[in-house]
């Protein structure tokens, strides 16, 4: 059964086109992922599934009586007072209308039964249908699975950003909708959260919808994967890798079919050829009539397009020197805020050449460790550094010296260059033609990151710090990362929850637990098999 479907749906902002034309499916159960390149209408197609937008043009269908919720990339604030429970609270509304309907109800019963026995069963089978008997073992699954057991009593509206994310997310589920709209819902979810939500996703009995950047968690959850790319959404079966390699094997086709296409294509204009020549020299007309029907056939052919079968790269060298063997050492390093202590006496060797991935839970201080190590946190102990390590620093809130400059301005503050060389760096990260006029401060969290990494091209980096490089990147973004960052020949420090991206990059895992810092010498999937998460 159809759960819903687009049909020839169009969508502008302004006079900028988001969705042309696009049809697709989705069929009842399903867990299916849309993924595709940054700015092709992911979250505007989930925004108009949950009716917060509507389509210029084209038909939106959804199943008799099925309701939607929708987990938006950016948390919305509530009332000042509310707290993290009132807010989970939220989607038992009804429920708890019902309940306080019953307990008035049970309070007149009392005195005259027959009177409001009717009315109690009628609100007592309503509780029922709305899940009321079931409501508390659901919050308390989802609390404890989404560890919010220390957030309950905190103002919503003072949480992290990450914080806020995860308190709407679990609110989401627990509305327990027939459509799951879910936009970017890993971003801020650490390893333990994430394997719990992949096992409750699984087991999900509605329909879900998720735009995800997360290629493990796609793996896992997903039943089918749609593709969207040049206004056209192709559906795959399975998760992303299967999705791709089948993507592959029909490109493979395709490219097949257009040589041969290319192949006729050249016999067809040497015939037309020879018949003309022939034609010439003998004079007879019958030949310039079989190359005129040539030609026109040759002008009804439908051309197959070229596939692109080579990725797209970025170009990432850097030209720093090389480092010493011990590029840091910390000795004795304690970090605290407040009263919370996160480092006691933790020690770190980091060596050159070492790609170094931080792994913890969420609080045990990865940001707070990498800041201290760049210069921006105090803290106790020592940290030394080689001589010759030249850092570069990628926070998860990149800045610029001016947010109102244009790109081009913004690069050229950071890198002594002409216009015409920046503009010729910058068009290899994608900011073509007038792109370089955008202004910094209106810039993706993606593109921020590309514009960073082209400012850290023109100097002499050998030690390279990352906070979450992928957490607003597309698919292929990411992937173009992770192959120049297996070119960079310096140290590579980073923090990250997309599992795929640790796998493919790093050589070294430190995991930050109980206040120190334990380094497992290996890669992730090492590191997986060793300690039994695999």
């Amino acid at each position: 059964m159809t759960e819903f479907s687009f049909s020839h749906v169009n969508k502008n902002f302004g006079f900028k086109p988001v969705l042309k034309d696009l049809s697709f499916e989705v069929m009842t159960g399903e867990r299916a992922a849309l993924i595709g390149r940054n700015g092709t209408g992911k979250s505007t197609i989930l925004k108009l599934l949950a009716s917060e937008e509507s389509p210029d043009s084209g038909e939106i269908s959804l199943r008799r009586g099925a309701n939607t919720a929708l987990l938006e990339q950016i948390p919305r604030l509530r009332g000042k007072d509310a707290t993290v429970y009132d807010v989970l609270c939220e989607p038992f509304a009804e429920v708890f209308s019902v309940e306080a309907k019953l307990r008035e109800l049970e309070e007149k019963m009392t005195e005259d039964f027959e009177r409001y026995a009717d009315a109690y069963t009628e609100a007592q089978s309503r509780y029922a249908a709305l899940g009321g008997y079931d409501a508390e073992t659901r919050l308390k699954n989802i609390v404890q699975g989404f560890k919010l057991n220390d957030l309950l009593e905190r103002p919503y509206n003072v949480l992290s950003g990450g914080q806020k994310t995860v308190v709407n997310l679990a609110a989401v589920v627990l509305r327990e909708p027939d459509i799951l709209l879910l936009d970017e819902p890993t971003n801020h979810l650490d390893m333990q959260t994430l394997d719990w939500f992949e096992g409750f996703l699984a087991k999900y009995r509605g329909t879900v919808l998720m735009v995800s950047h997360d290629r493990r968690f796609l793996d896992r959850v997903a039943t089918r994967t749609l593709i969207l790319e040049d206004g056209i959404c192709t559906s795959y079966p399975g998760g992303y890798t299967a999705a791709k390699e089948e993507q592959e094997r029909q490109m493979l086709l395709e490219f097949e079919q257009y040589k041969n296409q290319q192949k006729q294509i050249e016999a067809m204009k040497a015939a037309i050829k020879r018949f003309r020549e022939w034609g010439a020299q003998a004079d007879n007309p019958k030949f310039f009539r079989r190359a005129k029907m040539l030609e026109l056939r040759l002008e009804k052919m439908e051309m197959i397009k070229r596939p692109q079968l080579e990725k797209p790269k970025i170009p990432m060298r850097f030209a720093g020197d090389r480092t010493g063997r011990e590029v840091l050492k910390l000795t004795g390093f304690s970090l605290s805020f407040g009263k919370t202590a996160l480092f006691e006496q933790a020690e770190l060797l980091v060596e050159e050449k070492d790609r170094m991935a931080f792994l913890g839970a969420n609080g045990t201080g990865k940001t707070s460790l990498l800041r201290a190590i760049f210069g921006d946190v105090p803290f106790s102990g020592t940290a030394k550094f080689n001589p010759s390590a030249q850092l570069g620093y990628i926070p998860q809130e990149i800045r610029f010296l001016n947010d109102k400059d244009s790109v081009l301005e913004a690069f050229r503050r950071e890198c002594v260059c002409g216009e015409g060389e920046a503009r010729q760096i910058l068009a290899k990260y994608y900011f073509c033609g007038a792109a370089v006029m955008k202004r910094v401060s209106s810039l993706s969290g993606g593109e921020k990151v590309l514009l960073k990494l082209a400012v850290l091209l023109q100097n002499r980096v050998n030690f390279l710090i990352l906070d979450e490089p992928t957490n607003h990147i597309d698919i292929e973004t990411r992937e173009m990362l992770e192959d120049a960052l297996l070119e960079f020949s310096g140290t590579l420090l980073f923090i990250s929850h997309d599992r795929y991206f640790i796998d493919k990059l790093a050589t070294k895992i430190a995991v930050l637990e109980n206040r120190k810092i334990n380094v497992f010498d290996g890669t992730y999937a090492d590191y997986l098999r060793v300690t039994g998460h695999a």
